[in-house]
């Protein structure tokens, strides 16, 4: 089992980054080798084999604008991706009807490139939690179980 992670970004307001940075930490400490992206090219990250995407949803349900190219990129690519396992975190608010849609985004495409999701996705609903960074955590050993 691989000990290298890849965490991606897509934050509007910045939550999403404070989130993956803790989820970062923490792996690091546990002996993980951690690629840290806030909002990354395709050709930056194609090689690694294990990502964990962790986003707001923004607007309409969609995608945060800096990770939002990498994903319509990927989508619109011939490539599959069946040597790439991930776990997604969503950050969002349930007075939307569109709560944490960028968290199917991610898995939809993802999973039409043949991509193995790891674990169920963790939706945080930040109505609710108060420290989303502590509430990662908490879910965290979901993924690393896993990986």
């Amino acid at each position: 089992m691989s000990k290298k992670i890849c965490i991606i970004t897509g934050s509007t307001l910045g939550g999403a980054e404070y989130v993956a940075e803790n989820i970062a930490d923490i792996l690091t400490e546990q002996g993980y080798q951690v690629h840290l992206e806030h909002g990354p090219e395709l050709d930056q990250i194609i090689d690694e084999k294990c990502w964990l995407v962790v986003t707001s949803t923004h607007g309409a349900g969609e995608l945060p604008d800096n990770i939002k190219p990498l994903f319509e990129q990927l989508a619109l690519n011939t490539t599959y991706l069946s040597d790439l396992r991930f776990a997604v975190i969503g950050l969002g608010n349930s007075d939307y009807d569109t709560f944490c849609y960028a968290v199917n985004h991610v898995e939809q495409i993802l999973e039409s490139k043949n991509a193995s999701k790891i674990c169920d996705s963790l939706r945080i609903n930040m109505l609710e939690v108060t420290d989303p960074e502590e509430y990662s955590a908490q879910w965290l050993p979901n993924f690393t179980s896993q990986i």
